[in-house]
């Protein structure tokens, strides 16, 4: 029954309250695609600016440097 219900409100002419997305909504999407572009380009070069530690390793055993002298604990 509610297959029937859908298919008869499908199958009706669109009516004069209809939304439709339009040109405007087209190019709001359109520019945040070009804009994720972009961020996605600058995040990749970002990240081959990173250098890997000069002693080859993965950088997981490396210990925290140890606070200055004169700082008061």
């Amino acid at each position: 029954m509610t297959f029937g219900v859908l298919a008869a409100v499908a199958a009706s002419s669109p009516s004069s309250d209809d939304v439709a997305p339009g040109v405007l909504g087209f190019l709001i999407v359109a520019a945040m695609g070009v804009a994720l572009v972009f961020l996605l380009r600058s995040m990749n070069k970002q990240f081959h600016k990173i250098t890997p530690p000069p002693d080859g390793s993965d950088g997981k055993d490396v210990k925290p440097a140890a606070p200055p002298a004169d700082t008061p604990r």
